[in-house]
């Protein structure tokens, strides 16, 4: 018997984390398309005269996505900068600052676009690791049925004591890891290690808690409580893994307190011996770490997908 939870009505936080991703995602579509027009009014007199006037209104198109994605992005590295946090994306935001100055509209919108992007990238393994992790809990029965005598009683699951003789009916998920006593099934183990193949159970043979029983049903010794079962410790690993920023963005961010400091002396530096401005801008989007931004989002993505 697998009852299905309830879902849990939306928090404010719920709510407010819903809205910032989706307006990364809007502003990087935006930016896209922005992009995308701009190329177009700009060069498309290359092709076709009748374009040529509409090259005088190119930048419109890039006034739109900063005020629409580059105003709020910079407003929030304004606010970590505020609070001491000098992440790696803090020299995006003085990328598109700089580059709003010197009017290189194109420039600051690509900032724009990667920053927005690897945030909206980022959000969505975030929602996919929370997919998963809900779709785990789903499957984990909150009962257990423990023998008494000649029956079997219906039992929270969190009261199998190890040692207890459990019934496993068919097509069940099994409650806790234990050893089979009697019958004869097949389980379905390949949410939890990944084999597409139906493992076959007998006397003495090993069950994880998660699995799923096939047509007969099993009778079992639970040789651990459910807390420590397979099934719990790979729900408390996703928890865990969906509550700590990943490890490589929160390596980036500590080396960009470091990074940003000495890219910004390294701009003023060329600003300074070159007597243009647009060297300072230069230094500020090569060092931007755009690859960063977008290729942890990407490989978290990848290993949710892979798990």
């Amino acid at each position: 018997m697998n009852p299905t939870p309830s879902t849990p009505s939306p928090t404010v936080t719920d709510v407010a984390s819903s809205l910032a991703r989706r307006r990364e995602t809007a502003i990087a579509v935006f930016a896209i398309v922005a992009i995308v027009v701009h190329l177009l009014l700009r060069f498309g007199g290359m092709w076709n005269a009748a374009w040529s006037p509409a090259a005088a209104y190119a930048n419109w198109p890039l006034f739109a996505a900063y005020a629409f994605g580059g105003v709020p992005l910079v407003f929030e590295l304004l606010m970590k900068l505020f609070r001491r946090e000098f992440g790696s994306d803090l020299l995006a935001g003085i990328s598109i600052v700089t580059a709003l100055l010197l009017q290189e509209y194109l420039a600051g919108t690509l900032v724009i676009l990667m920053l927005s992007g690897g945030e909206a990238l980022e959000n969505y393994a975030v929602r996919s690791a929370s997919s998963v992790l809900h779709a785990l809990a789903k499957r984990l029965p909150s009962v257990a049925h423990r023998q008494a005598g000649a029956r079997f009683d219906d039992i929270p699951l969190d009261q199998v004591a190890i040692g207890d003789v459990l019934l496993v009916l068919p097509h069940e998920t099994c409650p806790v890891d234990g050893t089979v006593l009697a019958g004869h099934s097949v389980m379905d183990e390949s949410y939890l290690t990944g084999e597409p193949y139906l493992m076959s159970k007998a006397p003495g043979a090993t069950v994880l808690s998660g699995a799923v029983n096939g047509e007969s049903a099993l009778t079992i010794r639970a040789d651990r409580l459910a807390i420590d079962s397979r099934y719990a410790k790979i729900m408390q690993v996703m928890r865990q893994s969906q509550q700590q920023r990943p490890r490589l963005r929160r390596l980036g961010d500590q080396l960009g307190a470091i990074y940003t400091p000495v890219a910004v002396a390294i701009g003023v530096a060329a600003w300074i011996a070159s007597g243009q401005p647009v060297r300072f801008l230069a230094v500020m989007v090569v060092a931007t770490p755009c690859p960063l931004l977008i290729a942890i989002p990407v490989a978290i993505i990848g290993s949710i997908s892979l798990a």
